[in-house]
Formats: structure tokens, C-alpha cells, sequence
């Protein structure tokens, strides 16, 4: 067990030093923190709810590019490790499949999670200072304000800067990230390049965002066995990568109960060791 431990994190951790030095990584990582730099001069466009339009921008952002960091850089490693011939050379040595797809999603974890620390904490520091500008300036109109009014802007302002649900929206794209990362190690281990890996993702990828809309659709206008059964097969297959996205709700400060995290916390845990799983018996097939 010990070894079987060590194998998987050395895999891992060369997996995740092989994909730090792609440049996909740096240029997706540069767009996202310029992306969430500029959401500050955005927001002094609206003399009003500049944090809202902050953390909006900032937040989309992340969402959107480690999606994209997680499908393009998994697309990658099996190919690649097959073209350069180095899984010939790690199987060889007493590695088993399982360990070996384990390993590579683990090393992509760790990018997504290192890309999510970094942007988060740009996103944070921004949050904070427009937080403290607001709060500065409304301490500033202190005399035009009564007591009362006072209050509730200050606390508005607070309810709108970095709160807990703010930090649990991110935890959420790191999960959402994860399935579509575990997603394309399931599609490129049968996949023959990295190309129509990326193409099957982009449409699983729409797919699990349109989803929610079209099932709300098909049971309002036909909710026949039929269609129900079609409906919760897709919805097996496919996850609701939508209902991952709690932006609106951070926003606008509607409170996200602790039990909604939980079970998408729960639904990750489930996709990505059923994709990992069916990555590994697929693999298991493949001749090399």
C-alpha cells in the first residue's frame, strides 16, 4: 500500500511539473489575472454596486479559464506520453494502469488547484482594496448620512466584499474543473490525439451547461417515461457542470445553504471516481 502510494505521487508530481512547464499554463493563467486586475477599472465605470461588477468579472474569469486549463492540459498526457514513448517506460517498471491514470489526474488536480491559489488571491486583494475604498468613502459622506443610513451602507458594502460563500463559489470551480479534467482522461484514454479529445470535451462541456435548461424544457412539454427515462439517462452520463455555477447568487448575496455545497461536493466525488474508473478499464483495453 505504502508503494503503491509512493508510485502515485511520483507520478503525480511529475505530471504536474511537466504540465507547469507548458505554455498553456502561463498564457491561461496571464489572461485570467489580467481578466481580474481590469474588473477594477471596470468597476468604476458604475458609480454603483462596484463590488457586485467586481466580483463578477473576477469570478467568471476563473471559472472560465481553469475550465479550459483543466480540458486542454489533461487532453494532452496520454498522448503525448504515448507519442514520446515514456508510458512504455513507466509500465514496464511494476506500475499498474490504475495507478498510472490515477497519478496523471492527481498531477492535474495540483495544477488547477496551484492556478485557482494564485487567482483567487489576486481576486481577493482586489476585492479588499475596492472594499476599503467603498468603505473609506462612505465614511467620508458620514455627515450627509443619518446614523441609521450610515449603518446600513456600511454593512451592505461588508455583505458585498469577501464573505464565505464568495470562498465557497471558488471551491465550487475547483470541483467543477476536477469532473471536466477527470471527463478528458476518460475520453484520451482511447482517444488516438489530443485534437478530437478537446472537440469531445467542448461538446460535453456544452452539454452539461445546457442541460438543466433543456430538461426544464422536455418535462414541461413532454413528460412521457420515455423522455424522462432519456432525460435522467443524460443526466448520468453528462453532469449539470451549471449547477456548479453559484455566481448569481455570491452576487446578488443570496445566502448559499451548507447543504447545497455539500451534495455538489458529493456529486464531484462521484464523477470523477466513476470517470477515473472508466478511464482505467478503457486504458486497461488499449494495446500499447
Amino acid at each position: 500500500m505504502i508503494a503503491s502510494l509512493r508510485r502515485i505521487r511520483a507520478i503525480a508530481g511529475t505530471t504536474l511539473i511537466e504540465l507547469a512547464r507548458l505554455r498553456v499554463f502561463y498564457v491561461l493563467v496571464l489572461f485570467a489575472l489580467v481578466l481580474i486586475v481590469s474588473s477594477t477599472f471596470l468597476a468604476r465605470i458604475s458609480f454603483q454596486q462596484e463590488l457586485q461588477v467586481t466580483k463578477d468579472i473576477s469570478l467568471g474569469a476563473i471559472n472560465f479559464f481553469l475550465s479550459l486549463l483543466a480540458i486542454v492540459a489533461t487532453a494532452q498526457l496520454l498522448p503525448r506520453d504515448i507519442e514520446d514513448r515514456v508510458v512504455y517506460s513507466v509500465l514496464a517498471k511494476p506500475v499498474p494502469r490504475f495507478e498510472y491514470i490515477l497519478g496523471k489526474f492527481l498531477g492535474v488536480l495540483g495544477l488547477l488547484a496551484l492556478s485557482l491559489v494564485a487567482m483567487s488571491v489576486l481576486c481577493l486583494v482586489v476585492l479588499h482594496l475596492r472594499e476599503q475604498s467603498a468603505l473609506q468613502e462612505a465614511n467620508r459622506q458620514v455627515t450627509q448620512l443619518a446614523p441609521d443610513q450610515l449603518s446600513s451602507t456600511l454593512r451592505s458594502i461588508q455583505m458585498a466584499g469577501i464573505n464565505r460563500d464568495l470562498i465557497a463559489a471558488l471551491v465550487l470551480v475547483l470541483a467543477k474543473s476536477a469532473i471536466l479534467a477527470a471527463a478528458t482522461l476518460c475520453i484520451s484514454a482511447f482517444a488516438t490525439s489530443n485534437i478530437f479529445t478537446i472537440t469531445a470535451m467542448a461538446m460535453v462541456y456544452l452539454i452539461g451547461h445546457l442541460e438543466s435548461i433543456a430538461r426544464e424544457y422536455w418535462l414541461e412539454h413532454a413528460a412521457g417515461w420515455v423522455t424522462r427515462t432519456f432525460l435522467a439517462v443524460v443526466a448520468f452520463i453528462f453532469p449539470d457542470l451549471q449547477a456548479f455555477n453559484i455566481s448569481d447568487q455570491v452576487i446578488g448575496g443570496i445566502p448559499i445553504p451548507a447543504h447545497l455545497i455539500v451534495q455538489l461536493l458529493g456529486l464531484t466525488t462521484f464523477y470523477v471516481l466513476s470517470y477515473i474508473l472508466l478511464a482505467t478499464a478503457i486504458f486497461y483495453q488499449r494495446e500499447l
